[in-house]
C-alpha cells in the first residue's frame, strides 16, 4: 500500500486558502442567518441618489414596524451616516464583535465610523475593500432583522462584485435618474446582476420631475420587463440636514411607502 503523496508548499498554501475561505463563508452565513430579507440598493454610477434611496427606504420600512438595518458597503466613499446624522459608532464586546448603534429605528454599520476624519480619502485596492467587507460581515451582530438594506458601491467592478458574491442578496433595487445616460448606466448594472444570476426587484427613478424631466427609468423597466417601483420627486425636503426626508414630508413618505410596498411584493413573489 503506497503512502499518500506529500503536498508541495504551493499545494499546501492553496489548501490552507480554501479552508480559510470556507471558514470565512461559514462565519458570514452564521452572522446573517437571522436576517429574513437582504436587499441591495445599487446603481451603475455615483451621484444618482442611491444612498438617499437606501436610507429613506430603510427608515420607511422601520416606520411601518419592521426590524431594519442598513449596511453601508461603499467602503471608500461611505455616506449613510451623514444622511442619517448618526455619530455614535458600534459598541464592541469582549469577543470583538460589533453591536450596531441605531437611529430612526434603523441599525447602522459603515466604514465611516472608523475614519478619523469624515473627509479622509480611503485609497484602497480591491483586495483590501474585499477584506473590509468580509470583516464587517463576520464581526457584526445584527440580531433578528426583517430587512437588511445594503447600500452598494456604484459601478460594475470589484467592490460591488464582492458584495454580490458575499452577501447572498435576495434582490436589488436599481436607482436611476431621468437622464438618458443614467438609464444607460442603470441598464449596465442590471446586466451585471443578471450575469450573477441574482434578482432585480425593480427600478426607482430618483430626482424625478422639474428640470431633470421624468420617465427614463420607467421606460427602462418596460424595456427590460422589470417592475417599476416608483418615482422620488425633486423636493426641497431633501435639503434638510436633521433627518431623512420621509420623516420631514408626507409627500416623500407616500412615495417611499409605495416603493416599500413594491419591494415587499417582489420579495414575496420570489419566496
Amino acid at each position: 500500500m503506497t503512502s499518500p503523496r506529500k503536498l508541495s508548499p504551493q499545494e499546501e498554501a492553496r489548501l490552507a486558502q480554501v479552508r480559510q475561505q470556507f471558514q470565512q463563508r461559514k462565519a458570514i452565513s452564521d452572522q446573517l442567518g437571522r436576517i429574513k430579507n437582504r436587499i441591495g440598493v445599487y446603481s451603475g454610477k455615483g451621484g444618482v441618489g442611491k444612498t438617499t434611496v437606501a436610507v429613506n427606504l430603510a427608515v420607511m420600512l422601520a416606520q411601518e414596524g419592521a426590524n431594519v438595518a442598513i449596511f453601508d458597503c461603499d467602503i471608500d466613499c461611505p455616506n449613510v451616516t451623514r444622511v442619517l446624522r448618526i455619530s455614535e459608532g458600534p459598541k464592541q464586546d469582549d469577543e470583538g464583535r460589533f453591536h450596531p448603534s441605531s437611529r430612526f429605528g434603523v441599525k447602522v454599520m459603515s466604514m465611516s465610523f472608523f475614519q478619523e476624519k469624515e473627509d479622509e480619502a480611503i485609497i484602497w485596492r480591491g483586495p483590501m475593500i474585499h477584506n473590509a467587507i468580509n470583516q464587517f460581515l463576520q464581526m457584526t451582530e445584527w440580531g433578528d432583522l426583517d430587512y437588511m438594506i445594503a447600500d452598494l458601491p456604484p459601478g460594475t467592478s470589484d467592490a460591488p462584485l464582492t458584495v454580490m458574491q458575499t452577501l447572498n442578496l435576495d434582490g436589488f433595487v436599481v436607482v436611476s435618474t431621468p437622464q438618458e445616460l443614467s438609464a444607460l448606466d442603470a441598464k449596465r448594472s442590471i446586466n451585471m446582476i443578471k450575469k450573477m444570476n441574482l434578482n432585480v426587484l425593480g427600478i426607482v427613478e430618483n430626482m424625478s420631475g422639474g428640470i431633470f424631466g421624468k420617465g427614463a427609468a420607467e421606460d427602462l423597466a418596460d424595456e427590460l420587463d422589470l417592475p417599476f417601483l416608483g418615482n422620488v420627486s425633486l423636493r426641497e425636503e431633501f435639503l434638510n440636514s436633521k433627518q431623512p426626508a420621509v420623516l420631514e414630508s408626507d409627500a416623500v413618505a407616500d412615495e417611499f411607502s409605495h416603493i416599500a410596498a413594491g419591494v415587499r411584493r417582489e420579495i414575496s413573489a420570489l419566496t
